[in-house]
């Protein structure tokens, strides 16, 4: 409300215009672009795996084949246009996704409570909820359950004091095993389970301990009471009037949580992608009035996110634990073979019953499996994932179109192709569109990181990069070209410093005596953006106050 309509009432195309035309000169344009391609890369990444998902689901093909059949959908919508294109191609996909996302939740809660309106009926959930916790919590197949994770977990523990020697010895048992089940006729079914096991070992002892710790991580929150998760009455782990460890961890979940907020809100108002929106309306008026009927339409689904985490929650606990494994539904398996990190069963206590710590279920997966996991029809499945790959492709889309438009525009033709026509810019922005592309889906079929992280990230570099210099830009006419270029300098360097510096491939090549030590404050990653943001701001205010005012156009 506050920025957008001022962006607009400078008539100009991209976020590194209003750099230039703010603050002058070549640096706070070229600054603006680098810092909208580093994080809306990052963006585009988690859009095209998610699309990568959908896809493979939908066609039962590969996921990396996956990716290419969305990627193809996301160029054809970027190619045929140009902003406003995709801006309203984007209007008809927010239509299907409000519908993909309002219409399985509402049955979900008519099913379940008669009443459809789940922003409002949920509420009486919460206690049958509290309820089956409260006996999972005791429940001894439960907790032999967390026991043989803890047991697992230590093993792995032990595997890390000397990892070249543990890779040896895992090499050898398993090829005593595929020689002793050979040499005595053995199952055809377990020599080919022990030979991919074999295959797929760790190729060098970097690989193993980026792999074994992500292991050991995963077997520490399963060997927790509910695999780890907060009571659902709760909103955060840990109890603020219990032992100094309960009561640290509450604090420290509570501090994310917030830290988190932060970035998610600023961040929105820093997205490249996001604010070019409103250069294709035709008003300042009228930026004023889209930004209202974006945040009503957004709300609609955000507030019924919580419903959706209650009622699936209750058809898990009602439906799936307790199930014996052969009578668990087809969709189980099916979604486990798309990527087996989003969901995974193992009767890891061998009584042939699903427990609530032998299920994981990946946050990326939730809503795509809302359909399934509550019983509903199979129409509703397909419209749910028609909504997913709606929304990622609406995203992708503007996401594509702000890298292309940086690279092009504000790098390539303000430097060397000051006299190239329009045809021309438009076929090089096309041709870097499909690069960037290819580039983002090869990054994303690496399945470095899930979804959300890489989302959050994006919105932690959005807003440490150009939040501070862009506000005080358009309300304080001290700030100086120096000022806007420390601050964009300095929030992006934070925040880019912290998330690579607890980035394991990071760690593994750049000495740790220069990356950041453990947790700051106690405070993930991908809420970098709380320190970025505020070094952009300390440098904008300084060196604007530091900095003789030079002539600028306002």
């Amino acid at each position: 409300m506050l920025v957008a309509p001022h962006l607009r009432a400078m008539n100009l195309y991209t976020l590194p215009d209003f750099f230039q035309q703010r603050f002058g000169g070549r640096w706070p344009r070229t600054i603006a672009a680098i810092a909208s391609i580093v994080c809306s890369f990052t963006y585009v990444v988690a859009q095209i795996y998610g699309v990568g998902l959908i896809a493979s689901r939908l066609t039962g093909v590969q996921f990396e084949i996956g990716i290419m059949l969305g990627l193809g959908g996301v160029l054809l919508c970027s190619f045929l246009g140009g902003m406003r294109a995709v801006t309203w191609t984007q209007v008809a996909q927010y239509v299907v996704i409000l519908l993909a996302f309002l219409i399985p939740v509402s049955w979900l809660a008519y099913k379940q409570l008669g009443n459809p309106v789940a922003a409002v009926a949920y509420a009486s959930q919460l206690q049958k909820i509290a309820e089956l916790e409260a006996q999972l919590l005791v429940s001894p197949q439960e907790l032999s359950v967390q026991h043989l994770y803890s047991e697992r977990a230590d093993a792995l523990e032990a595997k890390l004091q000397d990892v070249p020697l543990a890779m040896e010895r895992d090499r050898l048992v398993l090829h005593e095993r595929l020689r002793y089940l050979r040499s005595t006729n053995g199952d055809m079914g377990q020599i080919a389970a022990i030979s991919r096991e074999y295959a797929n070992l760790p190729r060098n002892p970097a690989v193993a301990e980026q792999q074994w710790r992500q292991q050991l991580q995963d077997y520490r929150e399963r060997a927790k009471p509910l695999s780890g998760l907060p009571r659902h009455s709760q909103p955060f782990g840990g109890d603020p009037d219990g032992t100094p460890a309960e009561r640290a961890q509450f604090n420290d979940e509570r501090n994310n949580f917030l830290a988190l907020m932060f970035c998610l809100m600023l961040g929105t108002a820093g997205l490249p992608h996001l604010l070019t929106r409103y250069y294709t309306v035709p008003s300042v008026s009228g930026a004023r009035t889209s930004v209202a009927w974006t945040l009503f339409f957004i709300g609609l689904i955000y507030l019924s996110a919580p419903a959706l985490a209650a009622l699936i929650k209750l058809e898990v606990m009602n439906n799936l634990v307790g199930v014996r494994f052969d009578e668990l539904p087809n969709w189980i398996a099916q979604w486990a073979r798309v990527d087996a990190s989003l969901l995974s069963v193992e009767d890891i206590n061998r009584d042939g019953i699903l427990q609530f710590g032998e299920l994981r279920l990946g946050a990326d997966l939730i809503m795509l499996a809302t359909p399934e996991i509550g019983g509903l029809p199979y129409v509703v499945a397909g419209l749910v994932a028609a909504g997913g790959l709606a929304a990622a492709l609406s995203t992708a889309d503007g996401l594509l179109l702000t890298i292309s438009n940086a690279l092009v525009r504000d790098l390539i033709v303000s430097r060397r192709l000051r006299q190239a026509s329009s045809e021309q810019r438009v076929i090089l922005s096309k041709f870097m569109l499909m690069g960037v592309a290819l580039l983002a889906a090869f990054v994303a079929g690496q399945r470095s990181s899930d979804i959300l992280p890489m989302v959050a990230a994006s919105f932690s570099l959005a807003a440490s990069a150009f939040v501070p210099a862009m506000v005080l830009g358009i309300f304080w006419r001290g700030v100086t070209r120096y000022g806007a270029i420390a601050g964009m300098l300095s929030g992006l360097g934070v925040a880019l410093y912290y998330m690579l510096s607890h980035s394991l491939w990071v760690q593994h090549w750049v000495p740790s005596i220069l990356l950041a030590d453990g947790l700051w404050w106690g405070l993930q990653p991908v809420s970098a953006g709380v320190f970025g943001v505020q070094a952009g701001l300390l440098a904008t205010v300084l060196v604007s106050w530091l900095t003789p005012h030079i002539h600028q156009n306002k």
